[in-house]
């Protein structure tokens, strides 16, 4: 397979056949994933969790078990301390604090570090708003499955709606997990950045799945559903990585200068997401959705496989050429080209 055939439209990579492989790809990431959720766990910004936070640049070059033992000798034990850009801010994280306890935390922050009290910058969000910006996640999370399991069962059928919400369901543990082993702190605009990737991802969905339909509908029943499947998926391969390659770059661009940029912290924790998830949703809608059809009918009991099929390529692979141009009726107009790229 070349990539001119994959610009045009015409590769013939058995995607169905090493279905396997990217299943048990994808239960690897996921296990993977759901352990990291377990330990080291999510590190949830106090939107969530609610609590202090206290960041500080350090000039005295203090570090963060210094800083820490001094915290303890002041009574507040609980907190936890974090060196970010190298050791050139240091931040502390506590439980919600009285009034007193904050400026007393204030003051040992601003001692130990160098810093001027105008350049300690505190943070305090209330237990209440916190529980509450959590529920308000997963209430989105929620209407958003939801109304895709509906949108997919009306415009498809089970099967794609089903297909669809566990290619969902994947990829947000996926991106959790990613999460979790790097230890960005999760957001409200890390929500709305996997929202968004989501979306993204149902799209792609959309484009393999109408034109499976479209092909279903020209074999008739007379090429193997395996084989349609493949067909379609080679069709809408450019197209599906071209765009995510073009919207890849200016997000991973976006996590770079998070990464980089002393302060530009939340545009990495916003940009993580949206490059996990574009990444993962793109290989979800080409290599795990649509396979996922073949074997629910195999689970079914329907013959999906082409007979003359060896391991060799046979006559079905000249039918998967030939874009089911065999396959259509008299009378039905002259076959339409198969897809080239976005």
């Amino acid at each position: 397979m070349s990539l001119k055939q994959v610009a045009r439209g015409e590769s013939t990579y058995d995607v169905v056949g090493n279905r396997r492989t990217f299943f048990k790809a994808s239960w690897v990431m996921v296990v993977v994933s759901l352990a990291a959720l377990l330990w080291p766990g999510l590190d949830l910004s106090i939107d969530f969790t609610g609590g202090v936070v206290v960041s500080a640049p350090n000039p005295a070059g203090a570090t963060s078990g210094e800083l820490a033992a001094s915290l303890e000798r002041a009574g507040l034990s609980q907190a936890r301390v974090e060196s970010l850009d190298g050791g050139a801010e240091l931040r502390v994280r506590s439980e919600v604090l009285g009034e007193e306890e904050e400026v007393a935390l204030r003051d040992v922050v601003a001692t130990v570090t160098g810093a001027p009290p105008s350049e300690v910058v505190i943070s305090s969000v209330g237990p209440t708003f916190g529980a509450a910006v959590t529920r308000q996640a997963v209430i989105a999370l929620t209407v958003f499955v939801a109304i895709v399991a509906l949108f997919f069962t009306v415009r498809y059928e089970i099967a794609m709606a089903l297909g669809s919400i566990s290619a969902l369901l994947k990829d947000l543990a996926i991106t959790f997990g990613v999460y979790a082993l790097a230890g960005f702190d999760v957001t409200p605009a890390t929500i709305v950045a996997m929202l968004t990737t989501l979306g993204y991802s149902l799209y792609d969905n959309v484009v393999v799945y109408d034109i499976i339909q479209e092909n279903t509908d020209e074999a008739d029943g007379r090429v193997a559903y395996a084989d349609v499947v493949n067909r379609s998926i080679n069709q809408v391969l450019m197209r599906s990585l071209v765009t995510s390659l073009t919207t890849l770059v200016p997000v991973g661009s976006l996590l770079v200068v998070g990464l980089v940029l002393p302060g530009a912290g939340g545009l990495q924790e916003f940009a993580l997401a949206l490059f996990v998830g574009i990444l993962i949703g793109t290989y979800s809608s080409l290599f795990l959705v649509a396979p996922m059809l073949v074997s629910y009918r195999e689970w079914r009991g329907e013959d999906t496989s082409t007979p003359e099929r060896t391991g060799k390529r046979t006559r079905s692979s000249n039918t998967e050429r030939r874009g089911f141009e065999s396959t259509r009726k008299p009378g039905s107009g002259p076959p339409r080209r198969p897809s080239r790229g976005p």
